[in-house]
């Protein structure tokens, strides 16, 4: 691991920052929703979204490429260093709603630029460059579930979540495991085999259409940055 490097306009961190705010007010937040867009839309870790760099975003072949982790070390310091497996280093295709989530994050992160400025440094970040404290996303996200009268879930619940949606929208079993980044196929049918009968049932023409829950307990999947 390396200390935190950011980009343009992005203050040094020779020490902790201090910039993470609560936020007071409630209601709609475009780039926490953005941010959240991000996590359910391609299944990333929580790490791995944090270190994401716009030099690394291709919103034209609507790509990303996963190769940095943001971690709190001691959660004082923040450090940047490569993703836990060989496999998680890799690319992820966008759909159509996470492009244009990172789209609208692009524009804010422009400013009065003209559309199609570079952009360098973090994709999820402070409004002045800062970076997220990775307990700063539970945060949010735990505001934004209770502004919505939705049970409480940790961060990398949205992972799995973003698995169960796949499978149960029929996506064969590699492409999931191709995109969740998995080190083997076996990993994702021990993961989420039990999910098939499940899905098969939800995707019939005669099944409720709204989105599958994995059914598992919100509070099982705890521990960041695993599988």
């Amino acid at each position: 691991m390396r200390p935190l490097c950011l980009g343009r306009n992005r203050p040094s961190t020779g020490r902790p920052t201090r910039c993470q705010r609560r936020r007071t007010t409630s209601g709609p937040d475009p780039l926490l929703d953005g941010r959240l867009e991000l996590l359910l839309g391609t299944g990333m870790r929580r790490g791995e979204a944090l270190g994401l760099h716009w030099t690394d975003v291709h919103l034209p072949e609507r790509t990303l490429l996963v190769r940095w982790n943001l971690t709190a070390v001691n959660n004082r310091r923040l450090y940047l260093g490569h993703p836990k497996t060989k496999a998680s280093r890799n690319w992820v295709s966008l759909s159509s709603r996470v492009a244009a989530a990172l789209e609208r994050q692009a524009a804010f992160a422009r400013g009065g630029q003209p559309p199609g400025t570079p952009l360098e440094g973090l994709v999820i970040c402070q409004p002045d460059g800062c970076p997220l404290r990775p307990q700063g996303v539970l945060t949010e996200l735990c505001r934004r579930s209770e502004e919505l009268g939705l049970p409480r879930i940790g961060v990398h619940d949205l992972r799995h979540t973003a698995a169960t949606i796949m499978i149960s929208s029929r996506v064969p079993l590699a492409v999931v495991s191709k995109t969740q980044r998995h080190s083997t196929l076996s990993t994702t049918v021990n993961l989420y085999g039990h999910l098939l009968p499940h899905a098969a049932i939800t995707c019939h023409p005669n099944a409720s259409s709204g989105p599958a829950v994995s059914g598992r307990p919100a509070g099982e999947h705890r521990r960041d940055d695993r599988i």
